[in-house]
């Protein structure tokens, strides 16, 4: 009697929980996360990125030195060949949102991604005579990449660009920003800031835009002061995006040390 009480007890706790679950999995979309609109500011990354926020390297020693963050670069950009490109992706209309919304009950999937190339990376493509992408001649190039958040549109500010956001990389203040020395950004704006382009916007999700390429912007250091460590901020501008938030400094920004080391 005692065993059949409780085959039959656990039997029934089983049955309310595979319930439970069934009903819980019919109210989740297995393209959009139910609760995306959390996060509100998508945060920045940098690529190469080690272990640390941090590029140190020495012009004259050994190229393994640097060798390291030129491997990474190389390994990152392999998706952004244009053979890559032509395969994944469409030609998009720039300045504009890429909007693909569904009809009705009708799925609109899979969503087509619009294609960024190396190429739009200029001197930091690491295509042509700079193959280093500027490490070995002091000049190096850093990759910024802003955090995909689901179906966000982010907002342009007219006064910097009507078809981009913009990204732009400093020193703490007017002092270190002078010691960064002069930066070059690709993509950029007439106003030599970084540029992503509205037309790789909104992100649908690895489900339903599988093929979709996250655009970089690329920040050329021509002549950082040798043997300092900058620390380096670089900020998205966009008019729905806080990059003023002290309690968190990923938000809408990321800082990293650079040094260059003579």
């Amino acid at each position: 009697m005692i065993l059949t009480f409780y085959v039959v007890f656990y039997a029934f706790l089983t049955a309310v929980f595979v319930l439970s679950m069934w009903v819980m999995l019919q109210t989740i979309d297995e393209y959009n996360p139910k609760y995306a609109d959390r996060l509100a500011n998508p945060g920045l990354m940098i690529r190469p990125k080690l272990d640390t926020l941090e590029i140190v390297y020495s012009i004259n020693a050994q190229n393994a030195s640097w060798q390291k963050y030129v491997n990474g670069l190389n390994t990152v950009l392999q998706d952004y060949n244009t053979t890559v490109q032509e395969l994944r992706g469409t030609n998009c209309t720039s300045g504009v949102y890429n909007k693909q919304d569904d009809t009705g009950d009708v799925r609109n999937y899979p969503k087509k991604a619009c294609q960024f190339t190396r190429e739009k990376l200029g001197d930091c493509s690491g295509l042509g005579l700079n193959p280093t992408y500027g490490y070995e001649s002091g000049k190096p190039c850093v990759l910024i990449k802003m955090n995909r958040v689901i179906n966000f549109f982010p907002e342009i500010i007219p006064s910097l660009s009507n078809t981009s956001i913009t990204i732009k990389c400093t020193g703490k203040n007017d002092e270190y920003d002078r010691l960064l020395g002069e930066r070059l950004y690709f993509p950029s704006t007439k106003g030599n800031l970084g540029s992503i382009d509205l037309m790789y916007f909104p992100y649908y999700g690895n489900r339903a835009q599988k093929n979709y390429t996250q655009p970089f912007v690329a920040v050329q250091f021509l002549n950082a002061t040798r043997d300092y460590d900058h620390n380096v901020e670089c900020r998205v501008n966009a008019a729905n995006i806080n990059n003023q938030d002290d309690r968190d400094k990923f938000q809408g920004r990321v800082i990293f040390r650079l040094r260059i080391n003579s």
